[in-house]
């Protein structure tokens, strides 16, 4: 079969900012996709301007927003909607039983709800858009790719609520590759490692290279170029459809 064409088609990341999200967001208008890089206002704001994508303020927790982006990004019939990468997420950790009392159920709530129902959001707001597109030479319409992490399989001490979050998404993906194969749309997840985000930006050299000192090999953190580049290698693979990858570097995280 033929790979499925990024050329002239749009592309949906989210989270498409900073980090991984605009890693891919980049490497996908490098490849000559149209695309709608879905953030918070605020994240936007510090966003760099790229060639090839429009930045699309939109909460993916607010079901409206996330169809009024999707409607933007699907407007143009020379250039259909075709690859969906879900990167949005966020990540604080708590312990259930603290110094200060039991985990935060409404911060409980807020992880999940950002991390696993909004990327269930997009998923099934923008499959209903590219399932309208018609199909290419080989019936293929699409690929959705959702961000889960290691913790979904080694959460850490603290992690009860990001690990919960990110199992969701595993456990999303063949069900959904499976509700979307007759409409001709694959569904993958990429599990990463530690990459060096933002996030990471916070902490000392000192803590970073203690982080990557338990990296099996390559020893160093990984990054968001490289996610963007296992992203763009499910896109070309028509045969990857309901797995997760581990892009880890064979690391297994401690309990702490």
């Amino acid at each position: 079969m033929t790979p499925m064409q990024i050329d002239s088609t749009s592309a949906i990341v989210t989270g498409g900012a900073s980090g991984l999200g605009a890693a891919t967001a980049a490497a996908l208008a490098a490849q000559g996709a149209s695309v709608y890089a879905l953030d918070l206002a605020q994240s936007i704001e510090q966003a760099p301007a790229v060639d090839g994508v429009t930045y699309v303020a939109t909460d993916v927790t607010d079901e409206q927003q996330v169809r009024d982006a999707v409607t933007e990004a699907s407007g143009d019939a020379s250039a259909p909607l075709r690859i969906v990468v879900n990167c949005a997420g966020i990540g604080p950790s708590a312990r259930i039983l603290g110094k200060k009392g039991t985990h935060d159920l409404s911060l409980y709530r807020k992880i999940i709800e950002v991390n696993l129902v909004g990327s269930f959001t997009v998923l099934t707001v923008a499959a209903e858009a590219i399932a309208q597109t018609e199909p290419d030479e080989n019936g293929q319409r699409g690929v959705v790719i959702n961000t889960a992490s290691i913790a979904a399989f080694d959460g850490q001490v603290g992690q009860a609520a990001y690990s919960s979050s990110k199992g969701g998404i595993v456990g999303l993906t063949l069900p959904a590759a499976r509700d979307l194969a007759q409409y001709g749309i694959r569904v993958c997840t990429i599990a990463p490692g530690i990459v060096e985000t933002p996030m990471l930006a916070t902490v000392s050299e000192e803590f970073r290279a203690g982080l990557a000192a338990g990296v099996p090999f390559p020893q160093r953190l990984a990054k968001p170029e490289e996610y963007a580049k296992l992203a763009l290698a499910i896109v070309d693979h028509d045969y990857l459809n309901g797995e997760t990858i581990r892009m880890d570097g064979a690391l297994r995280m401690s309990p702490r």
